[in-house]
């Protein structure tokens, strides 16, 4: 018994779905651009009841496709196209869909002036673009013998494999760029290879790159996506806030709050080290942000500050109020790692002057040009080399369980990147630690610029 129009419809939608999940999965591995094209055309379209099918590329400059995979007739010689058609953005079908980024089905094409006709002449055409953020990469076409011979169906089916075929496209695209940050870095490695010193700061550098790129990307996300739920639940605890007023259980309900908002201040700071925060910069003199910001908020601490400020400082673009907080935090910090009796903390600003020579600890490399620099110096126990290398990571802390998240330092690199700056540190076990923090002059100083220590 032969099976019906509903059954056979049913048993090739099947076959589709398997086709393309077979896809989703092999793309794990597809190791490079050609193999993703020639997988295409042979693995997938060639799976689905398409008579042939011609992939093209598209040229850097949006000006030009060319063949580079096929299927059917048109590949008569496996994985080699000795000749590959080349074909101008806007001229035949292929080249409109291309220049007009949208997907076409031509009924019959004896009825179409602009077809491009091949070795044998078809009667109907299916063209789908592939495309990748705002650039055209590809275009996948299809032709078939008989009129009519593409619909709605095989329209979805193209236009999913396009899709998928330009997330695929992506992530190699992202490879290649991790790739050659890679070797960009190993090659300034073997220009220092005689020196062994700097062969070895150049070997952290890397390392650190490639650790502090993936832990902020990674942490960003992360932070982006919690803080859309914090959102959401924090409006419904405000919601219920005004409908329970006093009663039994709104202590409950002041606790989740609580919670809520010490998260949102969490996330605000993961977000901070992942470059992510949305700043507030101004124009600002450093000395006076100091002076207002400190005094008070240090006798609450507590401890006390030492202050050696320089005259006529250059100012600096920055948001003041997030400036204010890692302020804070490099007290915190510095009075934890000293005694009671001695917790008093230096903080110093100068004008300096960068330069690629200089020899300097800085978290992230620092492009030359004038910069204000505030350091804040503890005499406490200092730092071991081996945590000297994680400080800035996130949620990494020497201190107590309870004692800190480890997130301070972190929101203070990612807040002096954002600002166009870095971070320095000097600490020797018993001696104490100076923080440098390295501002971006917007109105520098001629007349007594200083040079960074080596």
């Amino acid at each position: 018994m032969w099976p019906s129009t509903t059954q056979h419809q049913e048993m090739e939608e099947t076959a589709t779905l398997r086709t393309l999940n077979s896809f989703a999965v092999d793309l794990i591995s597809i190791p490079n651009i050609e193999d993703l094209f020639w997988y295409v055309a042979q693995n997938v379209v060639g799976r689905l009841k398409f008579v042939d099918c011609v992939i093209y590329r598209a040229n850097d400059a949006q000006t030009e496709l060319v063949q580079v995979a096929a299927l059917g007739e048109k590949n008569p010689f496996g994985r080699n196209i000795s000749s590959p058609l080349k074909i101008p953005f806007g001229q035949g079908i292929t080249g409109q869909v291309a220049q007009s980024r949208k997907a076409i089905i031509i009924d019959d094409l004896l009825l179409s002036q602009d077809y491009i006709e091949d070795t044998q002449r078809a009667r109907s055409e299916i063209c789908v673009p592939i495309i990748c953020g705002n650039s055209v990469v590809g275009v996948i076409d299809s032709e078939h013998p008989t009129p009519s011979a593409f619909g709605a169906a095989e329209m979805e089916v193209l236009i999913t494999i396009a899709a998928m075929t330009s997330a695929k496209l992506d992530l190699l695209a992202e490879v290649e760029r991790s790739n050659q940050r890679y070797h960009d870095l190993v090659a300034a490695h073997a220009k220092l290879s005689l020196d062994a010193t700097s062969r070895k700061s150049l070997e952290a550098e890397l390392f650190n790159a490639r650790k502090l790129e993936a832990v902020g990307r990674l942490t960003g996300r992360f932070a982006h996506e919690f803080n859309n739920l914090l959102t959401v639940v924090l409006g419904n605890l405000e919601f219920l806030d005004e409908v329970i007023g006093d009663a039994p259980f709104a202590d409950s309900l002041r606790a989740a709050q609580t919670a809520a908002q010490r998260g949102g201040d969490l996330i605000a700071s993961m977000l901070a080290y992942s470059q992510r925060t949305r700043l507030s910069p101004e124009v600002v003199d450093l000395n006076i942000l100091i002076r207002e910001n400190l005094e008070i908020d240090v006798m609450v601490q507590n401890g006390s500050v030492a202050m050696d400020l320089a005259n006529d400082l250059s100012t600096i673009n920055v948001d003041p109020k997030i400036l204010k907080t890692v302020m804070l935090q490099l007290i915190s910090n510095a009075q934890h790692a000293m005694t009671p009796q001695d917790r008093e903390v230096f903080f110093v600003t100068h004008n300096v002057a960068h330069t690629l020579s200089d020899n300097q600890p800085l978290a992230t490399q620092l492009p030359p040009g004038n910069y204000v620099c505030l350091s804040v110096r503890d005499c406490g126990v200092g730092i071991s080399p081996q945590d000297l290398q994680q400080i800035f990571d996130p949620f990494y802390t020497t201190k107590p369980v309870g004692s800190g998240l480890g997130l301070g330092l972190s929101l203070t690199l990612g807040f002096m990147q954002q600002s166009g700056g870095s971070v320095a540190v000097h600490s020797y076990v018993g001696e104490g630690s100076t923080f440098q923090l390295y501002f971006p002059a917007v109105t520098p100083n001629r007349n007594d610029l200083l040079t960074i220590d080596s």
